[in-house]
């Protein structure tokens, strides 16, 4: 009988996968995390195994059980203390909280995590009830290290005390301007901001009766934008906002390209290494090219960025004329310029458009009209209202914000009365007084605006840990279908590529054992795709 032909001639063959041994401890891990509600995906990924692995794990749960309790015996002095679910819940959101901080680049300290993890835990047992309460938690030091451990945390930054580096930046990027001859039109920043779309003031009626009503809280419900412009101030980005849903009700019937945003979305409504990725590829380097050659300007930029995980390293790499810095970890916060006060007075001018908003819809006094219109303030009222706020912030103030970072730039020396935060406090008190919602003064009004910088509350942390496991099955079950069929054509090509890939490294590649492991590697990683093109082959003969 002639022997199977080879795959592909060309191909490097595999060396033998190595079998990965699953001890008895690591299965009983899988199980305990099945056990606390932990899905299938993540519990894979916490562990580094193949979601098959676990998987099947998961289906010898009695087989594996039966195992450890002869196994016991003989190991007793290595069992290890039983972690209840209520710890095991309060780690899962805490560490979606120190993601929320590090995407927001807030520094952060042990004492703080430490805080913020015992918070958690005590609101949690008060939740559970009286059978909960026995379990104590102290957060302490030993405990944050374990936890770092078995969560794998990234690096996250912390606070930093160091003095006089502030001033060193400055002439950094003075050098940098001068060695590329950028203009202050050509020089731009941008920087996320949170936005609870839908909050009001706490004293007004409509933030009362939410706070007594069952249920998600719309108050609660916030996006990301990325805001940001020149040093010159003449040239604002259009906004990239971030939502947690792709597809909302109120957008039925809106062409996204459209909208006076940039649409995005991701589950906590966070901005991603991909979509920043993509707003820069897409969007900032085909807007400066088009700004530059309005303003009869050399297309170049320089693009100023602080360290947030979501921004990508490499992007100086993806355009010949746009170059980017990026600021120390412990300088970003005292000098970017965006956060210097463009965001702070974006968002009160969001705030008296809402007001205005209320005043135009109604006619103010009753009471009724202005529950029914709150009501129904969508996330689409609220695109517009951003846009608008946007557009009324002045020149004066997208230049004046950049005086640490680069004061020869300055040309105005105040802010705009119109973007003045005190005067925009009293025409928001102002408006709320023409709108019967009651008692709210400038105080309030302060309040409402600093609370779009706080991190995410117990209760926040609770509804993201809830809300994905649904959309993940929705998707799961809507992406069944959409699976796309590989040609031979396709697949020989893709073979091709790959090929050619090699060729390059191992021709090029300083260490001849690089070269055979990443082949290797590479190789087994597409052996799938080889059986299925071998598979369509077979089929093809069988046809003819």
């Amino acid at each position: 009988m002639p022997g199977k032909r080879p795959r592909n001639a060309t191909a490097i063959p595999s060396a033998k996968r190595e079998r990965k041994a699953i001890t008895l401890d690591v299965k009983l891990e899988v199980l305990r995390r099945f056990e606390v509600g932990e899905k299938l995906s993540q519990v894979a990924k916490a562990l580094g195994l193949a979601v098959s692995t676990v998987a099947t794990i998961r289906d010898n749960k009695e087989k594996i059980k039966a195992s450890s309790q002869i196994a016991t015996p003989l190991r007793a002095s290595r069992l290890t203390r039983h972690r209840s679910a209520v710890m095991e819940t309060m780690e899962r959101l805490l560490r979606v909280w120190l993601e929320d901080q590090s995407q927001r680049n807030v520094p952060l300290s042990v004492a703080v995590i430490q805080e913020k993890a015992k918070s958690l835990f005590d609101d949690l047992q008060r939740e559970q009830g009286e059978s909960s309460q026995t379990a104590k938690f102290s957060a302490s030091k030993g405990w944050f290290v374990r936890f770092k451990e078995r969560h794998c945390l990234p690096h996250f930054k912390m606070n930093s005390t160091a003095p006089g580096k502030e001033d060193v930046y400055p002439e950094v990027l003075k050098s940098i301007i001068q060695e590329g001859e950028y203009t202050p039109q050509q020089v731009f920043n941008v920087d996320e901001t949170g936005l609870y779309w839908k909050r009001m003031p706490e004293r007004t009626f409509i933030s009362v009766e939410e706070k007594a009503e069952p249920g998600f809280k719309s108050s609660k419900d916030r996006l990301m934008l990325l805001l940001g412009g020149n040093a010159a101030g003449d040239f604002k980005l259009k906004p990239l906002l971030v939502y947690h849903s792709e597809n909302p009700k109120a957008l039925e019937g809106y062409s996204k390209p459209n909208l006076p945003v940039i649409w995005r979305s991701n589950k906590k409504a966070w901005a991603t290494r991909s979509i920043f990725h993509e707003w820069f590829t897409y969007f900032f380097c085909p807007a400066i090219e088009k700004y530059c050659a309005q303003n009869n300007l050399t297309n170049k930029a320089l693009l100023i960025l602080d360290n947030a995980p979501c921004h990508p390293v490499n992007l100086s790499d993806l355009s010949d004329n746009v170059r980017v810095e990026y600021l120390h970890d412990n300088t970003a916060d005292s000098i970017q310029p965006m956060g210097q006060g463009v965001a702070s007075t974006f968002k009160a001018h969001y705030l008296r458009r809402t007001f205005e908003h209320i005043l135009e819809a109604t006619d103010g006094d009753d009471t009724a009209e202005i529950r029914e219109f709150w009501r129904k303030y969508s996330i689409m009222d609220a695109v517009d209202n951003i846009a608008i706020a946007w557009e009324e912030l002045r020149p004066a103030t997208m230049n004046g914000v950049w005086k640490k970072i680069w004061p020869e730039c300055v040309q105005f020396q105040s802010v705009s009365q119109t973007d003045n935060i005190a005067q925009l406090q009293q025409n928001i008190v102002t408006l709320a007084k023409s709108v019967a919602l009651g008692e709210v003064g400038e105080a309030d009004v302060d309040q409402l605006l600093l609370s779009h910088e706080e991190g995410l509350s117990n209760e926040e942390l609770v509804r993201l840990e809830q809300e994905p496991a649904g959309e993940e099955e929705e998707a799961g079950e809507e992406a069944a279908p959409a699976l796309r069929q590989l040609t031979t054509r396709e697949l020989s090509a893709a073979f091709a590529h790959f090929e050619a890939g090699l060729q390059v490294l191992t021709g090029n590649s300083p260490d001849d054992a690089w070269n055979l492991k990443v082949s290797r590697a590479i190789n087994d990683a597409i052996s799938c795709y080889r059986d299925l093109y071998s598979e369509k082959e077979r089929r093809s003969k069988q046809l003819s």
